[in-house]
């Protein structure tokens, strides 16, 4: 009788974990950052999902990247305008920026898991871009789940931290 109970409680108890997941691209640099580097965080084009457009999602999610970023380096700014690779590379040149990190919301679903039993999805693509020669020194994917039981709150750039923070741990 306590198999069954026990088996139950670890079904409903995973359902309750969020999973978090750092994909690095295939050609990754070994080129590491200095906490010296002078680094611009451009910020992405606002998630959607079907019809819906989740503003403020990508400031969320430069918010996101910039506190990483800033645990390490001193001179770490955001650019709060969203904008094109060819123009975020444009900018940080012209503000004397030696890193720039372009992010880009791949899928942004924020659900009413606790009713609706469908978990939030979040994936972004983070490229950092050495401004001087245009060269991505690192680039993947940073992606996470809700678990299904989240008694409501979270969302899904509470999904990114653990991620983003694994990957600006590994360029330094």
């Amino acid at each position: 009788m306590r198999m069954p109970a026990v088996l139950i409680l670890i079904a409903a108890l995973s359902g309750c974990a969020d999973s978090h997941q750092w994909l690095p691209s295939q050609s990754v640099s070994t080129q590491q950052l200095n906490r010296t580097d002078k680094i611009i965080i451009a910020t992405p084009v606002d998630g959607e999902y079907g019809d819906h457009v989740y503003k403020g999602s990508g400031r969320n999610t430069a918010q996101i990247l910039y506190a990483a970023f800033a645990r390490r380096s001193a001179g770490v700014t955001v650019d709060s305008e969203a904008s094109s690779y060819d123009l975020a590379l444009e900018k940080a040149k012209r503000s004397g920026q030696d890193i720039l990190v372009l992010p880009t919301i791949l899928h942004w679903e924020d659900r009413a898991t606790e009713w609706s039993m469908i978990p939030d999805q979040v994936e972004v693509k983070i490229s950092v871009i050495q401004v001087s020669s245009g060269a991505v020194i690192s680039s993947g994917i940073a992606s996470g789940e809700s678990g299904i039981a989240t008694f409501g709150g979270d969302h899904p750039q509470d999904l990114l931290p653990e991620p983003i923070e694994a990957f600006v741990s590994s360029l330094y």
